[in-house]
């Protein structure tokens, strides 16, 4: 028993989770925040739990969340970073930083605007 938890948590601590960029948009509007996060589900877990508690720093979105409700938006993965092969690399921020650069330019020829904080 104590074996396969042993197993469990260096499995736990071997896991990549998924890294990337999402978008929280207003259904209706072409309003939009863009996040990126080295661990995306857990960042839209904690976003969404801060918008419900009223407490994201972005005041302009937590203002539209708190007048519409979590129903008025949509909350959606955009794109994943694959890691490398190398496995020393740890720091990611520089590419989350780019794609997050590209997307901004993206939607903005799609005439989309974003909150800002």
């Amino acid at each position: 028993m104590n074996n396969r938890r042993k197993e469990l948590v260096e499995q736990y601590k071997q896991r990549k989770p998924d890294m990337g960029i999402f978008i929280i948009r207003r259904k209706g509007e072409n309003r939009c925040v863009l996040e990126t996060s080295a661990n995306v589900p857990a960042f839209i877990n904690r976003v969404r739990f801060q918008l419900d508690l009223g407490s994201h720093t972005n005041r302009e979105l937590q203002r539209d969340w708190k007048e519409h409700g979590e129903t008025a938006f949509d909350i959606e993965i955009l794109e994943l970073l694959k890691y490398d092969k190398d496995e020393t690399k740890t720091d990611y921020s520089e590419e989350l930083a780019i794609l997050k650069m590209v997307w901004e330019e993206k939607l903005l020829a799609e005439g989309m605007s974003f909150y800002r904080k």
